[in-house]
């Protein structure tokens, strides 16, 4: 699976017309969220996974375009 940003100006552009003609949503390149998801901490992990609702997890950052097409993700 490859997620890619667009890398052009055009690129960007085209991405903002769907955006348009789907939502009626204009100048918009993408749509950002995050998410805790919840795990069983790994042994000997310390505080590395440990959040302030005191517990466990890992941080999902996407940005999608007009179709919820991942373009970005970090984990």
């Amino acid at each position: 699976m490859c997620f890619q940003i667009p890398k052009t100006e055009q690129e960007w552009l085209a991405v903002a017309k769907q955006y348009q003609a789907l939502w009626n949503f204009p100048h918009a390149v993408g749509a950002i969220d995050g998410k805790h998801v919840v795990l069983q901490c790994p042994r000997n992990s310390a505080s590395e996974y440990f959040n302030y609702k005191n517990a466990c997890s890992i941080v999902l950052f996407t940005l999608v375009d007009a179709n919820y097409n991942f373009m970005f993700v970090n984990v």
